[in-house]
């Protein structure tokens, strides 16, 4: 049985970290590259050089040749600016979009049947740049940002009540920024309603440091996240390859859902091997609804910013 192939673009922190977390999970054979002569290739061969002692059995090449990348099943998308402090993610748009949208094309050239991960920021607009410069079917085109914001909301909650973060599921909608929206009446532990367990003011101050999260990292490395970023996305890779119907967070297309009217936002969705085989729409109330239409405003504007640079 031939193996899945998974291509990585970008071979700094969240790439190269990427690479390993889907090699130790033997999700398939795996491609780094790079435009960095010798980075990915460097990075992969230490990668590689560690099967021995992780006993993960697929083969991990870096490369700046996309030829290498033929036929892949999934892309995931990693290269772009990172941040660094003082600056949001939205100060990353005009650079980043000139480079997603230089892989999107080599992406879509190279790997046609792919499905599309994107991780770099500022993330909602970058995916809606990859889809609109692969022409993919909206479905194979996907965000990394509900999988990282709904981990570090788990995160906050587990060390405030004091139990394992394996006990907690939780669902988080809207742009990847400062207005993303953690809905905690749809947040449980082990089935137990968050709010049943934290008072009100509690859950604010964490969706407050979840709405932050990104930027406490940086503001303590001095460069952004890595580690649960990149887990975010081989989880999101792993659903996919192994056609997993998984119910998770991700930036996805949403047209009548929620009412968006045809942009790439957070949502529940479950993901198997098409990518995003449905949009999960749930009964939001009248706060969660004004949440949500103020963050998916947010999202219409930087896509909007993507046009004029198109």
């Amino acid at each position: 049985m031939a193996r899945n192939k998974i291509t990585i673009v970008g071979a700094g922190n969240v790439g190269a970290t990427t690479a390993h977390i889907a090699a130790t999970r033997q999700l398939g054979n795996i491609v780094l590259i790079d435009i960095v002569e010798g980075l990915a290739e460097g990075k992969a061969l230490d990668i590689a050089e560690a099967a021995p002692v992780q006993l993960y059995d697929c083969d991990v090449v870096g490369t700046l040749d996309w030829e290498k990348t033929a036929d892949s099943d999934i892309v995931i998308i990693t290269s772009g600016l990172p941040r660094k402090p003082g600056m949001s993610r939205d100060d990353l748009l005009a650079k980043n979009a000139g480079i997603v949208v230089n892989v999107s094309e080599k992406a879509a050239k190279h790997s046609p049947d792919s499905v599309v991960i994107v991780v770099c920021n500022p993330l909602d607009a970058m995916v809606y740049a990859a889809a609109k410069t692969t022409g993919f079917a909206r479905n194979r085109i996907i965000g990394m940002a509900g999988a990282l914001d709904s981990a570090r909301f788990s995160a906050f909650i587990a060390a405030e009540l004091g139990v394992s973060v394996e006990e907690i599921k939780c669902v988080l909608m809207g742009g990847h920024g400062d207005d993303m929206v953690p809905l905690p009446r749809f947040t449980s532990v082990s089935g137990i309603p968050l709010t049943e367990l934290l008072d009100e003011d509690k859950i604010a101050e964490l969706i407050e440091r979840t709405r932050k999260g990104g930027i406490e990292v940086v503001n303590l490395l001095g460069y952004s996240a890595y580690y649960a970023p990149a887990a975010g996305a081989a989880r999101m890779a792993e659903a996919i390859l192994k056609d997993k119907k998984t119910v998770m967070s991700c930036c996805a297309y949403c047209d009548s859902e929620y009412g968006v009217g045809g942009y790439f936002v957070g949502v529940p969705v479950i993901l198997g091997k098409n990518g995003v085989e449905k949009v999960i729409t749930l009964d939001l109330n009248k706060s969660e609804r004004a949440q949500l239409e103020k963050s998916v405003n947010h999202v219409k504007q930087l896509a909007a910013k993507v046009d004029q640079l198109l």
